[in-house]
């Protein structure tokens, strides 16, 4: 308490239950020892060291929207909140860049730009998440198809490695051949290696206008067959999304939307895609639009509709808004894998054949232009659920593939990622976990299993690590 104030932790009942979990549908959420709310770098520093002398368990955390457990405190452990470090520290027009606290929100950041006509592209598809659990999980999102995901979007960031050392690494520049580059190892770590408490992050101008297609398709199969034209059609499309039959019906339902689709072509319709495109000039966006529906027609759309602004403006923000549809609907878990994205067919068709043999529903959407696929689950039994997930990430990883394009691992996906990534590469990690935090305790149980991460002495004397 002498570190940040009393008013600043919180102990026993004063512990909000909000903190003992995040989003995940899955999961038994732990109440911690305490939540400690610094407000300043020095503060985290101090923290940091103080848990580190005790060994006790940090749990960083934002706005806890994450969707694989990597916000639950751990028993005994303390839950690092960043509510008091959310300033927009910097905009700088002239280096597009915007320097921000871990805690600012992404519908903070972008009303600050939006008088500068500048955008951070990044949108997870939750507004209110942090950009600390963004830079935390390497977010991705609809648009990554156009903007790419976060570790393309931060530059630098101010860190507090796990003996409370204070690190900067990166700036405002957007290359540099310097050594390691520790921005990156940091980025998409899910604080297991260093709690951010700054970030340097690249912006880009905001076009003026945007166009919504969606595209009605009798078969997945020409669902993914179109991607690949589009893409390569030089449009440079800001989203393709495909949303199959029963998640559009769940997702427009939960949003009041009616999007006008006539009878005769639904019930023909099995999937849809959804194409955004944007433009700084009207007349350029006109052609474009002009030039795609042109083009998903000759690639097999049963209709095409551009929407009208506030339509397509409500689809969108239903589409970010599935997975509250899908927990509403009663969803058993969520999960996402990626997988090349001309192999979305072949996964899904595998994917249907594992649900009907565990005798489960399982109905998807996702950014069918970079292969990230996000999947409700409704099988109630945990057992029989627990196999299903297993297996439908165990086929993502089969195909080239990996096992969460964007939720990060958490404490939910530990089994998939030990047993199916190179035990060689699991070993480094463990390594680098180390030597960024020496204790262990910097999110324990996350990435990797409690326990798991340390290395052991070999046999010889030297260091090696747990297998």
């Amino acid at each position: 308490m002498a570190i940040v104030g009393a008013a600043h932790v919180d102990v026993g009942d004063a512990v909000n239950d909000d903190v003992s979990h995040d989003e995940a549908l899955s999961g038994v959420p732990v109440r911690p020892r305490a939540v400690v709310r610094p407000g300043t770098t020095d503060e985290v520093a101090a923290v940091v060291r103080a848990a580190a002398a005790e060994r006790v368990p940090l749990t960083p955390r934002g706005s806890g929207t994450g969707l694989s457990g990597g916000a639950t405190p751990v028993p005994g452990g303390i839950v690092l909140s960043f509510e008091r470090m959310r300033a927009i520290l910097e905009i700088d027009v002239a280096n597009h860049v915007a320097v921000v606290e871990p805690g600012v929100t992404l519908a903070e950041l972008d009303e600050a730009l939006l008088p500068h006509g500048l955008v951070y592209p990044v949108f997870p598809g939750e507004q209110s998440a942090s950009l600390g659990g963004n830079v935390a999980t390497n977010a991705g999102g609809m648009r990554a198809v156009k903007y790419g995901v976060t570790r393309h979007h931060v530059l630098g960031v101010e860190a507090v490695l796990g003996t409370g050392e204070v690190i900067t690494a990166g700036g405002r520049f957007v290359k540099a051949t310097s050594g390691y580059d520790l921005t990156q190892l940091i980025l998409g770590s899910e604080g297991t290696l260093a709690v951010v408490t700054q970030a340097i992050l690249r912006l880009h101008p905001r076009p003026a206008h945007t166009a919504t297609l969606l595209a009605p398709f009798a078969t997945l199969d020409e669902v993914a067959a179109a991607v690949p034209p589009l893409v390569a059609s030089g449009v440079g499309p800001l989203l393709v999304e495909y949303i199959d039959l029963l998640s559009m019906g769940g997702i427009t339902a939960a949003a009041g939307i009616d999007l006008g689709i006539p009878e005769d072509i639904r019930a023909k319709t099995l999937a849809y895609l959804v194409v955004v495109l944007e433009d700084h000039h009207e007349d350029r966006l006109e052609e474009d639009t002009a030039s795609v529906a042109g083009l998903l027609t000759e690639l097999g759309s049963l209709e095409l509709y551009v929407l009208p602004g506030a339509a397509g403006a409500q689809l969108i923000e239903a589409r970010e808004r599935a997975f509250w549809a899908a927990k509403a609907a009663g969803a058993d878990d969520i999960v996402d894998a990626v997988v090349p994205r001309a192999s979305i067919p072949s996964y899904l068709g595998t994917v249907g054949g594992l649900a009907a043999a565990a005798g489960a529903l399982v109905t998807g959407c996702g950014h069918v232009g970079d292969g990230n696929v996000h999947l409700s689950i409704f099988q109630p039994d945990p057992d029989v659920r627990g196999r299903l997930i297993h297996d439908i990430l165990a086929a993502a990883a089969a195909l080239g593939g990996a096992v969460s394009g964007e939720h990060g691992i958490g404490t939910r996906k530990l089994a998939e990622l030990a047993g199916l990534e190179d035990p060689v590469k699991l070993d480094l990690m463990r390594r680098i976990k180390t030597a960024f935090d020496p204790r262990g305790i910097l999110n324990p149980g996350t990435i990797f299993a409690p326990g798991d991460t340390a290395p052991a002495p070999a046999p010889d004397g030297r260091q090696g690590a747990h297998r």
